[in-house]
Parts: structure tokens; sequence; C-alpha cells
């Protein structure tokens, strides 16, 4: 991992086990409009920012359920959830990010979820303080699976994107840092990847743990 002058993580599902909070509030939600099975729907806005999310959502829904009421009583959920107590940590995120933070290596998070809360889900779980930059979706105006998030993290950086290691859990982020021309690793949460993404080349591992054992070469 010496080899890389920058690592820039997703946080949502892959830092955070967030996920899976907004899954069980999603299809709570589902049932509680009488909606069945959307779980496709759900999977289709991972990786994405707001604007695009509600965008998906939107045409989701179009027919079935009222887009404002199912997204108030969806978020709802979910915040009460996220309030109770601090999100879970993925296995092997701390291990990993002192193990970086070890080396000098500077630390970035690259996160479609809008900037401030992306500081207050990481504040909560204890892990703010290893991250040089925060870069939320709402610092850009291409979301992923555009390049423009992963750029502009190594940018403020000062770091050319060709040395940074970018570790994911999407599609959408893994499409988004290939193009930014950075090493992807992607350790996959809720959706794996399919025949079209793996010939793209990445890195693909179960969990983070396997990071650190990973031989980047030299």
């Amino acid at each position: 991992m010496r080899k890389f002058k920058a690592v820039i993580f997703d946080m949502d599902g892959l830092l955070l086990d967030s996920e899976k909070l907004a899954l069980d509030a999603f299809q709570t939600t589902c049932l509680s409009f009488e909606l069945g099975d959307l779980t496709e729907l759900f999977k289709r806005c991972i990786g994405t920012n707001s604007e695009r999310g509600q965008s998906i959502l939107k045409d989701g829904l179009k027919g079935i359920a009222d887009y404002e009421k199912f997204s108030l009583v969806w978020n709802t959920k979910y915040k009460r959830i996220t309030d109770e107590s601090p999100i879970p940590l993925k296995s092997g995120v701390k291990q990993l990010l002192d193990y970086i933070e070890s080396i000098g290596i500077p630390i970035a998070v690259a996160t479609s979820t809008k900037t401030d809360s992306a500081k207050s889900k990481l504040k909560s779980s204890g892990i703010i303080e290893y991250f040089d930059v925060i870069i939320g979706g709402d610092q850009v105006a291409q979301s992923k699976p555009e390049p423009e998030i992963y750029l502009k993290a190594a940018s403020t950086l000062a770091k050319d994107p060709s040395n940074c290691l970018a570790v994911e859990d999407s599609a959408n982020g893994v499409k988004s840092a290939l193009e930014a021309g950075m090493t992807v690793v992607q350790i996959p949460d809720l959706v794996q990847p399919d025949e079209a993404l793996l010939k793209m080349g990445h890195i693909v591992l179960a969990s983070l743990d396997d990071v650190l054992e990973y031989d980047f070469g030299r």
C-alpha cells in the first residue's frame, strides 16, 4: 500500500454499515404503503447523490405511490434509527485506517452523501479524525458514476489520481473511481458486482480486513 500517495474511501456501505439500515427503513416504508418488495429500486439508488437518487426513486414510484409522502416517511424512519445510536462500523475499518495513518499516507472520503451529513455520521461513529479531506456529493455537479468526485478529492489532496487508491462498495462508485484513473478495490455490500463490472478489471475483496493483506505490488 506504500506505493500510493493517497487513499480515498467511499462511506456508506463501506466504512459505515449504513446501507442495511437504509434498506430496513425502505422496506418498512414499502410495507406501510402496501407496495410489496421494491428492493431492486432501492439498490439502483446506491452510490448516487441525493438528486440522482431522488430522480431514480421518483421514476420507480410513478403510478404506485406519492414520491413526496414516501420519501418523507422513509427519511423519518431512517433518521430515527440513526439518531438512536452511532452507525456501526464495517469490519476492519479502524485497523485499516490506523495502518494507513501510521505510514503517513493522506486519507479522504468521497461520498455521495451531503458533506454536513457525512461529517456528522463520521464524527458520531468516532472516525472523523482520520480524514484529511471529506468530499460530499453536494460539492460536485455530477454524481457517481461520473469521475468528478474522485478527481476533486485527489485535487484537494494535491495528488495525481493515478497515484491514488480508491476503496468502494457500489458499482457506481467503482465506475467513478476507475474513470478518474485510480486503482480501485471494491468491497461489495448489498449488491455483488455483475459480469460487466468485473470485466473492468478492478480488485474485488470480501472485506476491509483483506485490504491490509493484499499485495498491491510495486
